[in-house]
């Protein structure tokens, strides 16, 4: 293992702490467990360590459906029994059915690889448990082709979760863990500007507290994440608005100009909706 050490990105803001979580995890070649809201660079950030160490990444997307062992390799027996009615030669060679999974591809990655495992929890209780011996051991066994795959470079494992279901206590024994809070004011101020560089302070700072007053807002069943008011700003600046016009907007009008940007069920906009009317009663009141 060498002594890289991530630091972060121009395009990616991290905190000391997020960079304390990647470096313990590389030094103590523990998969590192990635919590926080949907939104708040969970999945970015695996893209940007492996841009900061010039690593290869792999990216294994977890659904409902996927299981466990697909990570490692399936064996692709519906091909070969094709194969075989068409006599192709192919059918000889039972590892020209072995299709390798993510985690094979770490393993046999020339270089150190960074493998993402997104969004863990989408899958089935059981998928993290599934994996431990893999991952503790960086090795799996081939039944079909009697091959034992080893890990040519031990990879810096990301896994992500949203928290949508507990995970098991033997698989967060193994894991490094951090939790991303979400950003405060200040540190919001410095994802905006990466992204938008020339975006006016006035109208930076208005956005950002429109943005601030609406996560805070009583009885909101969905939170705008980072993501979303990036979105926002994106919409703003093609309406070339300005603070003055934004401002403006906002005392008229308690739901922020292009709204659908940041809320995004009905729900929350009928919350607004009625915030502007009880606003409205109390000022002629």
């Amino acid at each position: 293992m060498s002594n890289q050490q991530f630091e972060g990105t121009s395009n990616y803001v991290a905190t000391e702490e997020l960079k304390m979580a990647v470096n313990a995890a590389l030094t103590l070649e523990r998969p590192l467990l990635i919590k926080g809201e949907p939104g708040t660079g969970k999945t970015q950030l695996a893209l940007e360590v492996a841009k900061s160490l010039d690593a290869p990444l792999i990216e294994w997307h977890i659904k409902s459906t996927t299981k466990a062992h697909q990570g490692l390799y399936e064996y692709d027996a519906v091909s070969r029994l094709r194969d075989s009615q068409l006599g192709d030669e192919r059918v000889h060679d039972i590892s020209n059915y072995i299709v390798k999974g993510k985690i094979w591809e770490a393993f046999h990655s020339e270089k150190r690889a960074i493998l993402l495992i997104d969004e863990i929890d989408k899958a089935d209780i059981e998928f993290p448990n599934d994996l431990l011996q893999e991952l503790d051991r960086m090795e799996f066994f081939v039944y079909e082709t009697q091959e034992l795959v080893k890990a040519k470079h031990r990879p810096l494992i990301i896994i992500t979760s949203n928290n949508e279901k507990e995970l098991p206590d033997a698989f967060l024994r193994r894991c490094f863990f951090h939790y991303i809070r979400f950003p405060e004011m200040e540190t919001m101020r410095e994802i905006v500007e990466v992204h938008y560089p020339d975006l006016k302070k006035d109208l930076l700072a208005e956005a950002l507290g429109l943005f601030f007053q609406v996560r805070e807002a009583n009885g909101l069943k969905k939170k705008p994440s980072t993501s979303e008011l990036l979105d926002w700003i994106k919409l703003l600046l093609s309406e070339d608005l300005t603070a003055e016009a934004l401002r403006e907007q906002s005392t008229t009008n308690i739901l922020p100009k292009m709204h659908g940007a940041l809320l995004k069920n009905e729900q929350d906009v009928h919350l607004f909706e009625r915030l502007a009317f009880l606003n409205k009663r109390k000022q002629n009141s």
